[in-house]
């Protein structure tokens, strides 16, 4: 390659590399070394944070809040991706049939993806007032009693899936939807032709050729689940007590949640999802590596 190519090509990729650098390399970097020094804020601003080695990683692991956030993660993770999925799933079949009304419903189906976070998890806290919303006055109408969905340990992890399961769905109809649209209309034709059943060619074509776009939907909803912290903390703050505390709203609450924030232990608890985000993407690469091309 002359060498004018190669510094044009260098020119283009320039950016990129100062632009991962800069957001993510350095970031992550940053985290590191916060999670393994021991920070005060006088530290933090001018420097000199003693080493601290893996002090953080002891001390969060050590709290009893760790294990009640890890479990309260992974339900609120597991969950979600598993309605996400499911709903967006049956949504994009019933929308790849074709009727009049598609395009319209499937657009308005998109309204609780492109809504900011903040105004989702406000309408979803105003839905699930104890004394006001609209949930309980439409369980009252049916003979249900009050529900404490914000305010009860019992119901609080469970009201902020409700809404997280509302916001993904869209996500999941749109990425299927345009995986069914690759499927060769012709093999549906030779299906119905053959006698198969709705059930059996779902089972038999659309979901076996849909396993590709699955996969790649539903990591890249684990990755976005398990770091979800707005949604949470307008909601309910992670509470009552840890109720709904996850690891990203513990991290925010030992960075920022005190006048005398704890920035390693913090740093420390970020790390661990970072892992742990990390983990299922390696395990994804394996299991793509693992299927026959």
């Amino acid at each position: 390659m002359p060498r004018g190519s190669q510094l044009a090509a260098w020119a283009f990729l320039l950016p990129v590399v100062v632009y991962l650098g800069a957001f993510y390399a350095y970031p992550l970097y940053r985290n590191v070394d916060l999670s393994l020094r021991h920070y005060t804020v006088r530290s933090f601003v001018q420097g000199g944070a003693p080493f601290s080695g893996w002090d953080n990683f002891r001390q969060v692991i050590d709290n009893p809040t760790f294990s009640t956030a890890l479990r309260n993660t992974m339900v609120f993770t597991l969950v979600s991706i598993l309605f996400q999925y499911v709903l967006g799933l049956g949504l994009a079949v019933f929308f790849h049939r074709g009727f009049r009304l598609a395009p319209t419903l499937r657009a308005l189906f998109l309204i609780p993806w492109l809504l900011p976070l903040i105004v989702s998890a406000s309408t979803w806290s105003w839905m699930f007032n104890s004394e006001s919303g609209v949930v309980n006055y439409g369980l009252h109408l049916v003979g249900v009693g009050k529900v404490d969905w914000l305010t009860s340990p019992h119901w609080a992890l469970t009201s902020v899936i409700i809404a997280n399961i509302w916001i993904g769905i869209p996500f999941n109809l749109v990425i299927l939807y345009s995986g069914l649209q690759n499927i060769p209309a012709e093999l549906y034709e030779a299906a119905s032709l053959d006698g198969a059943t709705g059930w059996q060619q779902f089972r038999r074509i659309t979901f076996p050729l849909l396993r590709p776009v699955s996969a790649i939907t539903v990591l890249l909803g684990l990755i976005y689940t398990l770091k979800v912290f707005d949604l949470i903390w307008i909601m309910t703050r992670g509470g009552p007590g840890d109720s709904s505390t996850t690891l990203s709203t513990w991290s925010y609450r030992y960075g920022f949640g005190s006048l005398l924030p704890d920035f390693g232990p913090g740093a420390a608890v970020g790390n661990i999802l970072i892992l742990i985000a990390l983990a299922f993407g390696l395990f994804y690469i394996r299991l793509q590596r693992s299927q026959p091309a």
